[in-house]
Parts: C-alpha cells; structure tokens; sequence
C-alpha cells in the first residue's frame, strides 16, 4: 500500500509500452499565456534518447472541469497504455495541481502541489515548496474505495535560464529541480519549462518533438 501511495504521489506509475494511434490532424492554434492551459493545445513527446519514430506520448488540454468541489483544468496525458488526467488551476498565482486520475485511481493533494510561481516570480534562484496529504482512491463498479494516505513534503528550485534545441525547435527555458520527499525517502526530477510553451521536458525525462499551437 505504501509503495503504491509514493508511486503515485511522485507520478512515477510505470506503463507498458503501447503505441498509440495519431490523432486527426488539426490546424494550428495560438496561444499566448505565460502557462499555457487553453482547450485543445496539444504537447507531443517521446523519452529523450529515443527516435523520434518512437511511439510518442502526449498531453492534451482538454478544458474546464470540477475537482473535489473546485475549479480546474483537464490535462489528459496518454500514450503507451498511460492513460491519465491531472487537474490544475492556473493563473495569475501560477499552477497549482489538484490531483489526479487514471482508470484504477484517483489521487488527490490538500493543499494543491505549487508546481509552478507566478510569472513575476520565476527567475533564476527561486525556491518554493510546501507540505501536502496525499489520499489515494481505488475506482471500483461501485464507487470508490480508500487505499491509503500520508505527507508528502516537496521543494522547487530554478537552478538556471538556458537555450535548448529539441526536436520541437529551439526554446529558452528554466531548469527547475523537484525534490518529493516522504517517510521512504527522497525522489528528484527536474523539468525545462518554457514561457508560452509550457514543459518541454517533463519531470518523466520527456523531451517535446511537436505542438498544435
């Protein structure tokens, strides 16, 4: 049960690889916020290091929805039988990540999870963090069921503001280390995020090879 708690809570549930068909082509969209969140903006990725033939994942915008009684944001990311939906709010205070669901769970955080400051405050040198519960949820026919809950303590640092050049294109971006700690012990990611673009390398070591926007 434990396992199962830190696995989701770091977002780090393994999936089987899968390939997944292309969707429809569709025309470009714009999009012009600091954190991108617009409905139908699209993200594609494949872990770095591999082809880019390989089958991608993807994260799509998938608009407004309620969360535990609160305001969010669908963010679908599916891809090699991954298939997960994570809720966040965005705005002038950031992003702030409410929880999650997959077909087996659901995984909730009080507070949200900061995963990113307000724009004024991301700079090279910022740190922010904070201390969570995290409550799991198994999805069963009939309902839900509880599957356990503990803290989680996490911390964010920009550790840098740099060019890179990916399959995506060439995009300046803020390296942020995340540092997730509980009762088990410690696990650290690090992300690329780019103003307007949004992750273009994500906390599972994916790099972007395309965007709709």
């Amino acid at each position: 049960m434990r396992r199962y708690l830190m696995a989701l809570a770091l977002f780090l549930a393994a999936c089987a690889p899968q390939a997944t068909q292309a969707p429809e082509a569709r025309p470009l969209l714009k999009e012009t916020a600091f954190y991108p969140a617009t409905t139908g903006l699209e993200w594609v990725y494949v872990p770095e290091g591999e082809a880019l033939s390989s089958p991608p994942y993807r994260v799509r915008v998938e608009g407004p929805a309620l969360y535990e009684g609160q305001e969010a944001v669908r963010f679908r990311s599916f891809g090699r039988g991954e298939d997960r939906v994570y809720y966040r709010q965005v705005g002038a205070f950031g992003v702030r990540l409410l929880g999650f669901q997959d077909p087996s769970a659901r995984v909730v955080f009080t507070p949200p999870i900061l995963e990113y400051p307000p724009e004024a405050l991301l700079a090279v040198g910022y740190r922010w963090g904070g201390r969570v519960t995290v409550r799991v949820e198994l999805l069963t026919p009939g309902g839900r069921e509880p599957l356990a809950q503990g803290g989680l303590s996490y911390t964010m640092e920009v550790l840098e503001e740099r060019e890179v050049r990916l399959p995506a294109g060439v995009f300046q971006v803020y390296r942020i280390r995340q540092v997730y700690q509980d009762e088990r012990g410690q696990d650290v990611r690090e992300v690329w995020f780019s103003p307007r673009v949004g992750e273009v390398r994500t906390r599972e070591g994916r790099v972007l090879v395309e965007k709709n926007f």
